[in-house]
Formats: structure tokens, C-alpha cells, sequence
């Protein structure tokens, strides 16, 4: 039943969230595929597996345990944490920490994480601002 009611409550998501797509107005400077492109995936993607939930429910869902649940809660507070905090420190800096964060909560050794962490940081800021041209948060060293 509950399953029935998540998949409920994420199929009215994916029908707003289509709707206020549709809502957005186009600019002079449009490429092909247009701004409405994303949002109607997103919401076509909701919407499938929100109707796949309503009728294919599990038989009982498996519910975390308090310490598991103190963990999601924790992996999204470092989450917003990190938007709130990328301003001040930089791209670069705090998205180390962050994914060397959730990634050792993953289950990687501690070092792992540290390298996945400068791995994952310097891949985005190398490909995002340094290819692509995209503006990202400019810490106190400057990138």
C-alpha cells in the first residue's frame, strides 16, 4: 500500500512538473532541442516508474533502521551544506570534501574516497569550465 501511495504522489510530481515545463517561455537565443527538453524527461521518467510502483508494488518494502536513516539524513545535510558553502570555498575545494564524503559513507576505504574525491573535482572543473566554458564558484584560491 505504501508503495501505491509513493508512486501516487510521484505521478502528480511528474504531471506538475511536466505542466510547469510547458510553462516556461522560450528566448530569442533557443538551440534545437529547445528548454523544455530536460524537464519533459525528468517528468517522463517520474512518471513511468510512478506508475510502475502503483502497479507493481513490493510485497514489504524494507524500511532503514534508525542508524541507516541518520546516515541518508546526514548525506543530504552535506548536500546542502555544499550549495549553501560553494560560494564561499570554491568548486574545486569543497567538492573534494563532499565526494570524499558520501563516497566513503558508500563504503570505500578513506583514501579511496580522498582520491575519488580530487578525481571527480578536477574532472568537472576541467570539463565544465575549462571545455565546456561554464562559470563555477571561485573559491579563495580562485577556481
Amino acid at each position: 500500500m505504501r508503495n501505491r501511495i509513493f508512486g501516487g504522489f510521484g505521478l502528480v510530481l511528474a504531471i506538475f512538473y511536466i505542466w510547469a515545463a510547458t510553462t516556461s517561455k522560450d528566448s530569442f537565443m533557443v538551440d534545437v532541442v529547445g528548454p523544455r527538453a530536460f524537464p519533459y524527461i525528468v517528468g517522463a521518467v517520474l512518471g513511468v516508474t510512478s506508475i510502475y510502483f502503483m502497479i507493481r508494488p513490493d510485497k514489504d518494502p524494507a524500511w532503514p533502521i534508525l542508524r541507516d536513516l541518520a546516515e541518508i539524513v546526514v548525506a543530504a545535510a552535506v548536500m546542502l551544506v555544499y550549495s549553501w558553502a560553494l560560494p564561499e570555498f570554491g568548486f574545486v575545494i569543497f567538492t573534494i570534501f563532499a565526494t570524499a564524503y558520501l563516497t566513503w559513507r558508500l563504503g570505500t576505504p578513506p583514501l579511496v574516497s580522498v582520491a575519488v574525491g580530487v578525481a571527480t573535482s578536477i574532472g568537472v572543473y576541467v570539463v565544465f569550465h575549462l571545455i565546456l566554458g561554464l562559470a563555477l564558484a571561485k573559491g579563495p584560491l580562485g577556481f
